[in-house]
């Protein structure tokens, strides 16, 4: 009995101390402010120069001309938290809020990069979505997700929850799941307001974002989180993995990160001895001078595939050339060269002559190699990891980039047979038009490197 009043005592004391105002409400859930509504301490500026300003108890950030993007940066960094907060946007202007942000004068020169919760008040709608601010860009959209895409109230105040636990991130607008990703580029990091870069447009000064509210939990985090009913996609970004998600939704891994498995030479019934190195989970091949299929050669799935996802991630060097092929006939080319199919292209578009070859820049990057010219590019830059997406449903095809659809296409119709007969594929009969094939990774003589290869069938 007594060990139950002094709970009941403890207990009253804490309600009575935080009506007198000496202890944060939140303080009795675990919850505790990172903004106390009147200072900006605990933060500080960095990158940019826009002014931050508390009014009304609320951060206010405002645009200026000749300033890249701004950022208002808690100065406790966080790794596993529930993060809560309130944002108001005043006109069409882009931000969002990092989380595990990094600016390390070290890393990228102290440009900011990471996690980005975007608020979108566009027509394009993604606010919520995840942005890899920096570095790899849209981690998830909120493409074909009408309930979140509709979530955002324009002139409003808008609540936000992220959960970050784990290599699991996941984000709500007013109530509405919106984002679920798993990735493990960073544990770890900082919380940061941003304020967009509006150039040297004049007409965009002032601009103003608001937030308030702003609160984390950083214990017991698993009795807090929201369990996932699988109500909207997941994108897994952690390499050579499968979440229990996909493997339940039918993907499989088409290379599995270690060994040649599943694979072997367009033009052998092996792999390849010379010519391609796998390490620390990627699979490269190699530079030889440019020729194509002359050191290696193509490799392709043991396998054939027809209606099918298809993801790669790539990675590649100055002035490369290689790509992704499909619905490949390993019988048809028995000379020098690569084996035939349809080629997600993947090219320095910048450096390599033949993106200025073909016709009106249907070689380039993301395209349907010398027969489609491809759209909404978004390149993460040499070097960088970029997410190849092939989607084959029959006769329909699309061609997606980094959360952007770049080419889509349908097989076997009068336009198809048409664009064949322009192209350099005019001498193979009924090209691209088989009902199933090999799914190949080319060896154009430039140093290439995948991972992430996994795909679904379509039944």
């Amino acid at each position: 009995m007594r060990s139950t009043n002094r709970v009941i005592g403890a207990a009253i004391a804490v309600l009575v101390l935080a009506l007198a105002g000496l202890v944060p409400v939140d303080a009795q859930d675990g919850w505790r402010p990172l903004f106390n509504g009147k200072t900006l301490d605990g933060w500080y500026v960095c990158n940019g120069t826009a002014p931050f300003s508390v009014e009304d108890g609320a951060i206010v950030g405002k645009t200026i001309v000749d300033s890249p993007n701004s950022f208002l940066c808690a100065k406790e960094p966080f790794g596993d938290f529930i993060l809560e907060y309130e944002a108001k946007i005043e006109s069409d202007m882009n931000s969002g809020v990092m989380i595990r942000g990094i600016a390390d004068p070290a890393i990228k020169n102290g440009r900011m990069h990471g996690y980005q919760v975007e608020i979108d008040p566009s027509e394009r709608a993604w606010s919520a979505g995840i942005y890899d601010e920096a570095r790899r860009g849209w981690l998830h959209t909120l493409a074909g997700q009408d309930a979140a895409r509709k979530a955002l109230r324009k002139g409003d105040w808008n609540k936000f929850r992220v959960e970050a636990i784990g290599t699991s991130i996941r984000t709500w607008l007013n109530g509405v799941e919106c984002a679920n990703i798993l990735d493990n580029e960073t544990p770890r990091g900082l919380i940061a307001l941003q304020v967009h870069s509006i150039g040297s447009d004049t007409a965009k000064v002032g601009q103003g974002i608001r937030f308030r509210n702003i609160r984390i939990l950083t214990t017991n985090l698993q009795a807090s989180r929201t369990p996932d009913r699988g109500d909207i996609p997941q994108f897994n970004h952690i390499p050579n993995t499968l979440t229990e998600r996909e493997k339940k939704d039918g993907w499989k891994l088409l290379w599995d990160g270690k060994t040649t498995a599943g694979w072997r030479g367009a033009k052998l019934d092996r792999f390849p001895v010379n010519g391609w190195q796998i390490e620390n989970g990627v699979l490269s091949v190699l530079a030889s001078e440019g020729a194509e299929s002359a050191a290696g050669g193509d490799i392709v799935t043991v396998n054939q595939y027809g209606n099918f996802e298809l993801l790669v991630e790539f990675n590649m060097t100055k002035g490369a050339n290689s790509g992704i092929k499909y619905f490949v006939d390993t019988g048809l080319n028995k000379a020098e060269g690569s084996a035939i199919g349809c080629e997600f292209q993947i090219l320095d578009d910048a450096v390599h002559p033949d993106a200025k070859l073909g016709k009106n820049g249907n070689r380039k990057l993301a395209g349907l190699y010398d027969l489609i010219t491809p759209q909404n590019i978004r390149f993460n830059g040499i070097g960088e990891w970029n997410r190849a997406r092939i989607v084959a449903r029959g006769a329909h095809v699309e061609h997606w980039m980094n959360g952007f659809k770049t080419v889509e296409y349908e097989r076997g119709t009068p336009a198809w047979r048409e664009l064949v007969a322009g192209s350099k594929y005019s001498v193979w009969p009924n090209f691209g038009e088989a009902p199933k094939g090999h799914i190949l990774l080319q060896d154009h003589g430039n140093a290439v490197s995948f991972r992430n290869i996994k795909i679904r069938e379509i039944r």
